[in-house]
């Protein structure tokens, strides 16, 4: 099975090496890049399957190279950041990254993210012709597809994260998820890091889906406990 390409963006050597380190024990295979300029002509002439990409990049920053790349494509992207503000402005940027990772980090943290995303963006090789199409009032989602449609929008974009966070809640409307356990299910048993990163797919998520967090149609909030789906299944 041929390996599965990261690109890893960030202005530090000693940063792309460390990662590089970690990413190819799990027989990912890297390519680099210091720049932003330079991101993008190795992104179009490799066509990588996850991106990790620094905020704060020489040339163009990671924002505007995010914003790029989402022109064309729909690549996961990890962000690395090193200020709180910057991932308020991750919050609010339209069509984002799929997950981010806090400066200084764990390379074995990022490798677990990495892994997490690529595995449940894997296209399965024998997918069955049976509709999987999961339907609510106001929603439908198809796992094998990765689409989902929302009444008077149409499809929506969703980062790989936020789909595979909506499909988890979605398989067991009504039903209470803590942090932890949407950690289990959308990032993995071996995630450890802030719970909080639920909270910002969460926002993202209701940003896409245009629901309103006080008066929620589709995800809801427990507080102090998690957050459930609250559309109703249809027959």
């Amino acid at each position: 099975m041929k390996a599965q390409r990261v690109l890893v963006v960030d202005d530090e050597p000693k940063i792309r090496m460390t990662v590089r380190g970690y990413l190819e024990a799990d027989g990912l295979q890297v390519l680099e890049a210091g720049d932003g300029p330079s991101a993008l002509k190795v992104l179009a002439a490799n066509q990588p399957d996850l991106v990790v990409l620094d905020v704060m990049l020489p040339g163009l920053d990671g924002f505007e190279v995010l914003r790029r790349i989402r022109q064309t494509s729909k690549v996961p992207v990890i962000m690395l950041t090193a200020r709180a503000e910057e991932v308020d402005r991750l919050i609010g940027f339209t069509g984002g990254s799929d997950d981010y990772v806090t400066k200084p980090f764990s390379p074995r943290e990022l490798a677990l993210r990495v892994r997490a995303i690529l595995r449940r963006t894997e296209q399965p090789s024998d997918q069955a012709a049976a509709d999987t199409t999961m339907r609510f009032e106001g929603l439908s989602l198809d796992p094998d597809s990765r689409t989902v449609r929302v009444e008077g929008k149409g499809e929506v974009d969703l980062s790989a994260l936020d789909f595979d966070l909506l499909t988890a809640m979605a398989s067991a409307p009504g039903r209470v998820f803590t942090r932890r356990s949407l950690l289990a299910h959308v990032w993995g048993e071996d995630f450890f890091g802030d719970e909080r990163v639920v909270d910002v797919h969460i926002r993202t998520l209701r940003r896409a889906l245009s629901d309103d967090a006080t008066t929620p149609r589709y995800v809801g909030t427990v507080r102090a406990v998690g957050y459930r789906f609250l559309a109703r299944p249809l027959p």
